[in-house]
């Protein structure tokens, strides 16, 4: 009964970023940025937090830890009340306290800040968490594997096609070695962009701290309690909410990371689809409804279609947020919420993409047959050398053998004992083929 695939029929795929992107974890989020606020209060010290002692600290850091599903349903129902989430979070806090015997505390939770200085580092902290503990760790899984095989392929000539017609050979090991590259470079892209986050009350600039404690460095307080307790960003002036620009850097260092993958997708379909790879099978399961024979290449096909969609939602993402009139408007709000639907569509795509990968069986009988049906692309080495010995027009003596005819390695043997060149030079041409015509070697220093 789900309207989302992505928490019906993917549930199981994507279940490990519940405990990033569901309600239940903004709103775990949400009280551990509660919690550490108060303690950080307290470390000031402020003489009205003298009560509040480090075992009171230990407690309330046990209970974020060890948070249940029951105590989110608890401050939901809260918030039925509230008409407000995070207000629900605040009043479970103070509950907590009351709990603890330190009512006399609670009106320190919550302290001068507003909704949004708790949104704008527990959801910044979600992202960044999620991007550490599951998205990287699958796209590191991706290259390792991307990786293993290029070596493996490295010595396998590979017949290249340039704008879909026959060109000079390459090898496989280095083909794969491009999207290694492309990945690892918007990879470490992606890790520089700081995990930012807003933290300064109603309009960004400390009103009710300072009117309350004036000789407090509350912007220095702040700078330090996101970097060292919550480890984020502090974004210096902003308005009441983030301005959200490294927010958007980061949803397009991942479209852009998506539209590499892609590519990727859309390539290994091709191969398929010339007989490059043979896929593995499985026992009982089913290709076509109506061809027997038939084994899709679905997963690249799934990984292109669930990348498409998470890069939509991207886009909107990046061009959305970082725009909020004046000094906020409630735009931001329930796109926020929306995070998890383009990570969970990545996510999806970079399982499918893997098995995928994994299912390839490579068909070295076609890649030769392909070479072999295409000496035509030994007519560049030849013109080539031919230009190298002053021989006269090379280019277009070529051209006339090449253009419109089918070349074997026949004529193209015939074609070199006829030209007026030395027997040194005839030997060296003889020599290329379309399986050693691939370059200079540069997987020799991959590691």
């Amino acid at each position: 009964m789900a309207i989302s695939p992505i928490d019906g029929r993917y549930t199981n795929a994507t279940a490990e970023l519940q405990g990033y992107f569901s309600e239940f974890a903004l709103i775990k989020y949400r009280v551990w940025v509660e919690v550490e606020y108060l303690i950080a209060l307290s470390e000031i010290p402020l003489p009205q937090l003298k009560s509040f002692k480090p075992n009171h600290a230990d407690q309330l850091r046990a209970w974020v830890e060890n948070f249940t599903e029951q105590d989110a349903l608890e401050i939901k129902q809260t918030e039925k009340i509230t008409n407000h989430d995070v207000k629900a979070v605040e009043y479970s806090v103070k509950a907590k306290l009351d709990e603890m015997g330190l009512s006399g505390i609670k009106e320190f939770v919550h302290f001068g800040l507003t909704s949004q200085d708790i949104n704008n580092t527990a959801i910044p902290a979600t992202l960044r968490d999620a991007l550490d503990q599951v998205y990287l760790p699958k796209m590191e899984q991706l290259i390792d594997s991307l990786l293993t095989d290029a070596k493996k392929w490295k010595d396998v000539a590979l017949l290249a096609r340039t704008h879909g017609q026959a060109a000079s050979p390459t090898r496989l090991g280095k083909e794969i070695c491009v999207f290694i590259e492309r990945l690892e470079a918007q990879l470490d892209q992606l890790e520089e962009i700081p995990a930012s986050a807003k933290f300064g009350g109603a309009t960004g600039n400390f009103n009710a701290h300072y009117v309350a404690f004036p000789e407090i460095d509350w912007v220095e307080f702040a700078n330090d309690f996101l970097e060292d307790k919550l480890e984020l960003h502090r974004s210096q002036y902003t308005t009441q909410i983030e301005h959200y620009d490294n927010l958007a850097a980061t949803f397009d260092a991942l479209k852009r990371i998506n539209v590499i993958l892609i590519d990727l997708c859309r390539d290994m379909w091709t191969y398929v689809s010339m007989d490059y790879f043979k896929q593995k099978t499985k026992e009982g399961e089913v290709g076509s409804s109506a061809m027997p024979h038939k084994v899709n290449p679905i997963d690249f096909e799934n990984a292109e279609g669930n990348l498409g969609l998470a890069n939509a939602m991207f886009e909107h993402l990046s061009a959305k947020l970082p725009i909020s009139r004046l000094q906020r408007d409630l735009t931001d709000s329930t796109v926020l919420r929306n995070i998890g639907v383009p990570m969970g569509h990545t996510i999806l795509a970079l399982q499918s993409l893997m098995k995928g990968w994994d299912k390839l069986l490579l068909n070295e009988t076609q890649l030769k047959a392909d070479l072999d049906k295409n000496w035509a692309v030994v007519a560049e080495a030849i013109q080539t050398i031919l230009r190298r010995e002053n021989y006269p027009e090379p280019y277009e003596t070529l051209k006339k053998l090449t253009r419109g005819n089918e070349i074997t390695q026949s004529s193209i043997q015939q074609f070199i004992d006829e030209l007026e060149v030395s027997d040194k030079i005839k030997s060296e041409m003889r020599a290329i083929t379309p399986f050693t015509y691939t370059g200079v070697h540069m997987m020799d220093e991959v590691e």
